[in-house]
């Protein structure tokens, strides 16, 4: 089966751009599943009840979230009722909503999406994103009773990421980064049989600063003063991604690739 994962969607731009793209794709590509991460949909700061529905009528089948998730008051209370949108699950137990989901496809297939959230240089305070995720794969195994897991691992640093696809390689189906919105050249397959990428980039303008008007971060790196609010920059959106084909009776990957749409660079 295909699954696609999106990278941070970025205003405006990358939410045009998935709106515009993604039943297209979904189509022309046979995608089983989609995941979309919309941490900064909503002007580059969380996301609302009502982007996530816009997602999920295109074709996403999860949306999951990061650092930002919080940032729109209005998403506390979807959270708890809508279980295809996730936060990351290595928030605190009583935190509102989840970071994991067992969803099935159309055709019947078992998937298991688990969301995390990294620690170094986060401020969140989060518990361990690899114990995390030993406690939620208990009893989950690829072939048997689920046919394919997708990690979402939200960190800064790449080291980080690169950790959590090692240390999963083979026990899951595909890992892949998101939050720095750069997409990174090492999609591939690990030795065990895990489709991994270290960042699968933004959804958004790339003629920005990581999907921001430029003079707000120029501001910050120039005089170390945050005077104004960033604002999300406003050209044409492009998707980036990562496309892992995955075998149906193993759980594991056959390919795993990075992906653009309209291609741009």
């Amino acid at each position: 089966m295909k699954i696609l994962f999106l990278g941070d969607v970025v205003g405006r731009a990358g939410r045009d751009a998935v709106i515009k793209h993604l039943p297209k794709l979904r189509k022309e590509w046979q995608l089983d599943f989609i995941i979309v991460n919309g941490d900064n949909a909503a002007g580059g700061f969380g996301i609302t009840p009502q982007i996530c529905r816009e997602f999920f009528e295109v074709g996403a089948d999860v949306v999951t979230g990061g650092d930002h998730i919080w940032d729109q008051k209005e998403i506390v209370p979807y959270l708890s009722s809508e279980k295809r949108l996730l936060r990351p699950q290595n928030f605190p137990d009583k935190t509102p909503g989840t970071g994991n989901g067992l969803y099935t496809t159309v055709n019947g297939k078992k998937i298991m999406v688990l969301h995390l959230l990294g620690q170094v240089f986060h401020r969140e305070h989060t518990n361990c994103p690899f114990a995390t995720a030993d406690k939620l794969l208990q009893g989950m195994n690829l072939g048997a009773n689920v046919h394919a897991i997708i990690v979402d691992m939200h960190a800064e640093a790449t080291s980080e990421k690169m950790a959590m696809g090692q240390y999963l390689d083979g026990r899951v189906s595909l890992v892949t980064g998101s939050h720095t919105h750069v997409p990174t050249a090492d999609a591939r397959v690990l030795p065990k049989g895990t489709a991994y990428q270290t960042d699968a980039g933004m959804c958004g303008d790339y003629n920005s600063v990581i999907g921001f008007q430029a003079d707000g971060p120029l501001e910050r790196f120039l005089t170390k003063i945050s005077k104004n609010r960033m604002e999300t920059a406003t050209g044409e959106g492009l998707l980036c991604g990562t496309l892992a084909e995955i075998d149906d009776s193993s759980g594991r990957a056959h390919s795993c690739k990075f992906v653009q749409y309209p291609k741009a660079f």
